[in-house]
Parts: C-alpha cells; sequence; structure tokens
C-alpha cells in the first residue's frame, strides 16, 4: 500500500511539474517576445546580456540547497522526525539568504561597474545592477519550493511560479512602457521574484503545518549541531551547483562573449533565436525525466532485457520528434523569426545564427537522454565532466569564431560543442549498460527529416510558405518514415500508449499508427 502511495505521488507531482513545465515556458517565450517588441533589438541585446548574470547569481545564491533542502525535508519526514525537516529549512534559508545578500551586493556595486567597463557599454549599467535585486529574492523562493519539494506539495511549486511569472510580466512591461527600457525589465524581474518570495513565507506558514507541524518547545538545536547540518547540506549541493552551472554555461557563454565583440543590435538577434531553438529540449528533457528513475530500476534488477528496451524506446520515442522538429525549424528559420517577431523585420537578422543552434539542440538532446539513463545507473559524475569540457570547448570556439563570425560564430560554437558532448556521452551510455544503439532507426529518421525538407525549395519565403510548410512536410515525413519502414510493430505499440493522452484527436493518430503498422511490417 505504501509503496503503491509512493509511486502515485511521484506520478502526480511528475505530472504537475512537467504541466508546469510547458505552461511556463509558453509564458517565458510571451515575456521574451514581449520585451523584443518594447525594447527593440539594441535594448533587447543588452537585456539578453543580464540573463546570463541573472542566472549565474541565483545559482551562486543558492549554492544548490532546494534539492538539498528536499532530500532531507523528505528524509526526516519519513523517520517522524518533523523537527529536524524543519530545522533543516531554516539552516538552509540563513545560508541562502546570507549568500543572496553578499552576491547581490557584489553584482551592484563590484561586477557590474567591471562588466559594463569590460562591454564598453555603459547603458549596461543599471540593468547588471538591477540584477542585485534578484538575488535576495530568488533564494527565499528556491528555499521554500525545496521544501514543498520534499513533502511532494508539488502544486505549491506551481503556485509561486505562477505568481513569479505573471507579475515579472506585468511589471517588466508596465516599466518599460513607462520608458525605464532595459532597467525596467530587469527591474520587473525583481518584482516578480519579490512577489513570488511573499507567496512562498505565506503559502509556508498557511499550509506546511500539516506536512512540517510546528517547532516542539522541548526541542533542542545547539549552534554545532546546526554547523553539522549545514556543513551536510553545503557538501549535498557542491555537485548541482558546478552542475547547474556547467549547463548554463553551455547556453550562455557565447552571449557573454559577444558583448565584447558586437553591437548590441547584434546581440539582441541573437538572444531573439536564442529560445526559439531549445524549443525541441521539451520532447528529450521530459523523457530524460522519465529515463532515469525506469534505467535505475532496471539496472537495479539487473533485467538487462527490460534496460534494453527501455535505452532504446528513450531514443526512438525523442528522436522521432526532435530530428525533424531541428531540421524543419532550420530550414524555415527565416520565416519563423518574421512570424514570431512579427512586430521588428530586424530580428529576422537572427535566421542563420536560429538555424545554427537548433542543429547544435539535436545533439544536445541526444546527449541529454544518454546523460540520464547514466545518471539513472548510478553515474552521476560523468554528465557534469561533459558539461564542464562543454563549457571549455564553448569558451575557446566562441573566444575564437565570434570576433570573426558574429553571432553566426556564436551560434556554431555552441553546435560544435554540443556535438562533441554527445559523441562521447553517447557511446559511453551504451558501453555502461552493455545495449546496442538504434543506428538503423536513427539514421532513417534522419534520411526521412531530409526528405521532408524537399518541398521548402518550392514554397515562398514568407509566412504563407511557413503554413503551407507546417501542413506538407510532416505529412512527407510520415510517408518518408513508412517507406523506410523505419517503425517496427513493436515501435508502433509503444507509440500507441501515449495516445491514450490525445483526448478528441486520439482517434485520428490512431488510425494514422494502423497505417503505419500495415506498410511497415
Amino acid at each position: 500500500m505504501g509503496e503503491a502511495s509512493g509511486s502515485s505521488k511521484v506520478a502526480k507531482g511528475s505530472a504537475i511539474i512537467f504541466i508546469g513545465n510547458i505552461i511556463f515556458r509558453v509564458g517565458g517565450y510571451v515575456y521574451r517576445f514581449l520585451m523584443a517588441s518594447l525594447l527593440g533589438p539594441a535594448a533587447y541585446g543588452i537585456f539578453g546580456l543580464t540573463t546570463p548574470f541573472q542566472g549565474i547569481f541565483q545559482v551562486l545564491s543558492a549554492a544548490g540547497l532546494p534539492p538539498a533542502i528536499a532530500k532531507y525535508v523528505s528524509e526526516y519526514n519519513v523517520l517522524d522526525e518533523e523537527d529536524l525537516a524543519r530545522q533543516t529549512v531554516f539552516t538552509a534559508l540563513k545560508i541562502m539568504v546570507f549568500l543572496g545578500f553578499f552576491f547581490g551586493l557584489v553584482m551592484v556595486f563590484v561586477a557590474a561597474p567591471i562588466i559594463t567597463n569590460y562591454y564598453h557599454k555603459p547603458e549596461a549599467l543599471l540593468p547588471l545592477q538591477a540584477v542585485g535585486l534578484i538575488t535576495p529574492f530568488s533564494v527565499i523562493v528556491g528555499a521554500f519550493r525545496g521544501a514543498f519539494q520534499g513533502v511532494y506539495k508539488m502544486e505549491y511549486i506551481l503556485y509561486t511560479r505562477a505568481i513569479e511569472q505573471i507579475f515579472m510580466i506585468l511589471f517588466a512591461t508596465a516599466l518599460v512602457i513607462l520608458g525605464l527600457s532595459t532597467f525596467g525589465a530587469v527591474l520587473g524581474s525583481a518584482l516578480g521574484f519579490a512577489a513570488s518570495a511573499a507567496s512562498a513565507v505565506y503559502i509556508f506558514k498557511r499550509y506546511m503545518g500539516k506536512y512540517i507541524p510546528p517547532a516542539n518547545p522541548d526541542f533542542k538545536f545547539t549552534l554545532d549541531q546546526e554547523l553539522n547540518l549545514a556543513k551536510r547540506l553545503i557538501f549535498f549541493s557542491i555537485p548541482i551547483t558546478i552542475t547547474a552551472l556547467a549547463e548554463m554555461g553551455i547556453y550562455s557563454i557565447c552571449t557573454l562573449i559577444m558583448g565584447g565583440f558586437l553591437a548590441a543590435s547584434a546581440i539582441g538577434y541573437f538572444i531573439a533565436a536564442d529560445p526559439i531553438s531549445r524549443l525541441p529540449l521539451i520532447v528529450s528533457s521530459s523523457l530524460a525525466t522519465t529515463i532515469l528513475p525506469a534505467s535505475s530500476e532496471a539496472y537495479a534488477l539487473k533485467d538487462q532485457l527490460l534496460l534494453e528496451k527501455y535505452v532504446n524506446a528513450s531514443y526512438k520515442y525523442g528522436m522521432f520528434f526532435v530530428i525533424p522538429m531541428c531540421v524543419g525549424i532550420a530550414i524555415f528559420a527565416k520565416e519563423i523569426m518574421g512570424l514570431v517577431y512579427f512586430t521588428n523585420a530586424a530580428y529576422m537578422n537572427g535566421a542563420m545564427s536560429l538555424a545554427i543552434l537548433v542543429i547544435g539542440m539535436t545533439f544536445y538532446s541526444i546527449y541529454t537522454i544518454s546523460g540520464s539513463i547514466v545518471q539513472g545507473i548510478g553515474n552521476p559524475r560523468i554528465p557534469m565532466y561533459l558539461l564542464i569540457f562543454g563549457c571549455i570547448i564553448t569558451l575557446g570556439l566562441g573566444w575564437y569564431l565570434i570576433p570573426k563570425y558574429g553571432i553566426e560564430g556564436g551560434a556554431l560554437a555552441t553546435t560544435i560543442a554540443s556535438f562533441l558532448m554527445m559523441i562521447p556521452m553517447f557511446l559511453l551510455q551504451f558501453r555502461l549498460t552493455k545495449t546496442h544503439a538504434p543506428y538503423a532507426f536513427l539514421t532513417k529518421v534522419t534520411i526521412a527529416s531530409l526528405i521532408m525538407t524537399i518541398p521548402s525549395f518550392f514554397l515562398p519565403n514568407n509566412s504563407i510558405g511557413l503554413i503551407i510548410g507546417l501542413i506538407i512536410c510532416p505529412i512527407v515525413y510520415m510517408i518518408a518514415i513508412v517507406a523506410l519502414r523505419t517503425l517496427s510493430h513493436d515501435d508502433v505499440v509503444g507509440f500507441r500508449r501515449f495516445t491514450t493522452k490525445l483526448g478528441p484527436i486520439r482517434k485520428y493518430v490512431n488510425k494514422l499508427l494502423d497505417i503505419i503498422d500495415r506498410y511497415s511490417s
């Protein structure tokens, strides 16, 4: 009964977070579109230079502690040690608040002036200083979200994220319209985090009492005990912090390098293209989240057949969608940029960088799936080392290519680094799991995706051509998939399991799968 209940909690929590991620990714695109439209390429480029520093200082301030909070709160609750669970939250919160204020002050008074001087962009000073206002609020939110995760109350995380995003969009839009430009956009983000922090404190006080009861008056916790707890939390969080910074570096290093070599408007074009290129990661990151516990279970049971099935399924289900998505975005990059940023045609200058970046996301998607499998079988350090390696490669290539080729050079550096990370991770994963790579399947999907692009050469280079392409190209892709006999009967059965969640279009998808099954077998 307890095991079933635990599985139910995990399933429910994963579903809530998955739905939330999709909703907030859409919200993130709305936010970026509004800022790009209201600011224009040059100011949006300055805004883009601040976003990596937002992430870096948030990670440093949080010190990887939210997952540590979730882990220890969960463990102490299972052991009926509610006082220690509560103490974990408050000890971590003390560390994070101290670091938040410390790094906030460093950003405002030290880092922002140095960065502005290095970039020779004085208009970046105030926005960068505003980043320092975000960190104290973001760490408070992070601490309480860790507590919510520890007791499986994922909906509370969802509420705080919703408040953060809604207020961020409202405040940033209002402040930019009032004439505060990039400073207003970043200040709006700070106010969004402040509102989210207030909501997290309220939810914790109002609703968390039954999960983490109020402190027992007889509970004593000495300074030495608290220092030992703090030490455990910090040591647990160090690899998480390194991994988070390295993963952020893959996306952000080239943007940071651009600040010293390129005009703000060029950076704006790159920043506009970047989030569109990451759309395929919705598929791969969702699969990565699922495959980690599945591969862990099969590996623990020493069930090689089951492990082989999980590994192959993860690549097949992922790449069946990711490869054509990446190829399609690359082919229609200019039309997509024109449609998404219809308020300012200048953003179409980022089309070539989008085409290059999205190819890199194919490689990064394979890396993500492979990394999750390797983590699932008990090797979490390998993905971390490869991420650090990827950051070093991105830094070296970016420093060389950006001055020569501009934003396209930055996109190429990111794509090459993603490829060089993917190859060893992909091969190591099959060696460690003793499974076989589905090379034939991946080759056929790639060929089908390339065949899918043929109609694009005969379509007009505008929004109408894009809309027609969105209708015709998937049909051509499916015909090519059938003609190449890409999917086996077992693959079709696996895909059919997902149709239960497709609502009214389920019967049409099943008919399509029937056709594929009939002609592929």
